[in-house]
């Protein structure tokens, strides 16, 4: 990622939620610890089914007297009516400012020559009040600001930061094993844990309670992982949601996205996976990228 290159993330969505009780009203849905989020410092997470299987992500950030949740603008109307749901009596009051708001992403590099900044993800400082912070996913996916859509490009201008493709942007995010869009191809299809969320810092599981944490938990515990969220490259041929993935004739997977940024929910632990090889669809072959920050 080039120092000078700044990508206008205009997929992303902007969501406020303030009051009385916002700080135990999203410690109780989150897979993280809100207690984590502060003014200097955001975090990663996601709300899941009961059953612990995936529905939303996004990146919580403290601001002012609540917290904004930066999510996949296809998930934020839904995420909204979700978190409406879970409201009940609760003295929140939730808001969706994507009208009024923006995010930008921009190199590493750069971030670490502002004041204050730290080289560990989820620092977050502020520019002229508007917050920046390093991705608490993954350092190598750069900083983020958020700021008001009629300061955005003064604001670029000063910080000496130039409007790039913003395929540049989700083709790292990609080849780093992050998935950055189509969010909606994954809900319901597989558990929170196996999106990677333990190795991307979205899950606390010292934390207490919350929507989904039994599964979570128990497949934490039991060693029970088995299969991961992994991106995958089209040799030749084409994709098609929901195929599967084989190795000869013993399927090792199945294509969960099938657009430009593909990823495959693997069976990485069986005997007949093997990063190295090319593997087969049935209209195409692919090989399959496991990110370097997964271990087993």
């Amino acid at each position: 990622m080039n120092i000078k290159n700044v990508y206008i993330l205009d997929d992303r969505a902007i969501l406020y939620i303030h009051g009385e009780d916002a700080k135990e009203f999203l410690q109780n849905l989150i897979s993280n610890d809100i207690n984590k989020v502060s003014d200097v410092n955001s975090c990663f997470s996601s709300l899941l089914t009961p059953q612990g299987k995936f529905l939303y992500e996004f990146i919580i950030l403290k601001h002012k007297s609540g917290y904004i949740l930066d999510c996949e603008k296809p998930q934020a109307e839904d995420l909204f009516k979700q978190l409406s749901l879970y409201k009940l009596r609760s003295k929140v009051e939730i808001l969706n400012l994507s009208n009024e708001f923006v995010v930008a992403a921009f190199s590493y590099e750069k971030f670490l020559t502002f004041d204050e900044a730290k080289d560990q993800p989820g620092c977050t400082i502020k520019y002229r009040e508007d917050p920046i912070f390093l991705d608490p996913r993954n350092k190598n996916l750069g900083a983020r600001l958020i700021i008001n859509l009629e300061k955005l490009y003064l604001s670029l201008k000063k910080l000496d930061l130039h409007d790039a493709n913003l395929k540049e942007y989700y083709s790292l995010s990609h080849s780093l094993g992050i998935v950055p869009k189509d969010l909606n191809k994954l809900k319901d299809k597989l558990f929170g844990i196996e999106c990677n969320f333990e190795e991307l810092n979205g899950i606390d599981f010292k934390k207490g309670c919350y929507v989904g944490q039994e599964n979570t938990a128990r497949i934490k515990l039991k060693n029970k992982l088995s299969k991961r969220l992994f991106p995958i490259n089209v040799i030749n041929g084409k994709l098609h949601e929901g195929e599967s993935i084989y190795n000869n004739e013993i399927e090792i997977g199945k294509v969960l996205i099938d657009s430009d940024y593909p990823f495959a929910l693997i069976k990485y632990l069986n005997e007949n996976f093997d990063e190295k090889t090319n593997f087969k669809t049935k209209e195409g072959s692919i090989n399959i990228n496991k990110p370097d920050w997964i271990n087993n």
